[in-house]
């Protein structure tokens, strides 16, 4: 098991500093405006939370990728932090961790779901903070976490992450900016033209 309270908590922090001449504007993800951005954050909290429950439906067998950007609901400033904060509690429940479960359409243990999910919290939460101007630091033991779930195994150096192909970053570089550039995006990326993600949406 895994809390992945302090993670949500940390990206629910970002949704006040989120204004909206923002909305419209580009993020890491290139196919995904912030709008889009909070759209996906709040359909995956939505989808891990019902995996982590064992509902299936609709909003665990959906891939996401298929049913492109989602529309932003109205009530986003309180509905994401609320719908974060189901998600790390249906996470805390032992079962959740547990047998087998579905999220995106793909079944996975449900040990493997869950650190999925804290993933991407986490890196999408970069993705926000990046795009709206915002500080980001996650706790250390996130960011492990996720570390270890992209990072490429001895017999696949090559391996592809679930947001695209790694971006080089220095050996000695902070954790962020490893776990950054592990899922396939560039540490020193900025919405005013700094340098591009290189990975996809995920």
């Amino acid at each position: 098991m895994f809390d992945l309270g302090p993670a949500t908590r940390r990206v629910a922090q970002l949704v006040d500093g989120v204004t909206d001449d923002r909305l419209d504007g580009p993020t890491p993800c290139p196919d995904y405006t912030v709008r889009d951005l909070l759209a996906h954050l709040g359909g995956l909290a939505v989808a891990f939370r019902d995996a982590g429950r064992k509902d299936f439906g609709p909003t665990t067998d959906t891939d996401p990728q298929a049913a492109g950007p989602q529309p932003l609901v109205d009530d986003w400033r309180t509905a994401l932090p609320r719908r974060l904060d189901e998600l790390a509690a249906a996470w805390r429940a032992p079962e959740a961790w547990e047998g087998t479960t579905r999220a995106g359409g793909v079944t996975l243990p449900g040990e493997v779901a869950g650190l999925v999910a804290l993933n991407e919290v986490l890196i999408h939460g970069w993705d926000l903070a990046r795009a709206t101007g915002q500080e980001y630091a996650p706790d250390e033991a996130s960011l492990e976490a996720s570390y270890a779930l992209l990072a490429p195994t001895a017999d696949d150096p090559d391996q592809r992450g679930p947001f695209g192909p790694p971006v080089p970053v220095p050996e000695d570089a902070p954790l962020l900016d490893r776990v950054i550039g592990i899922s396939g995006r560039r540490p020193g990326w900025r919405p005013d033209g700094g340098p591009g993600a290189g990975g996809k949406s995920g």
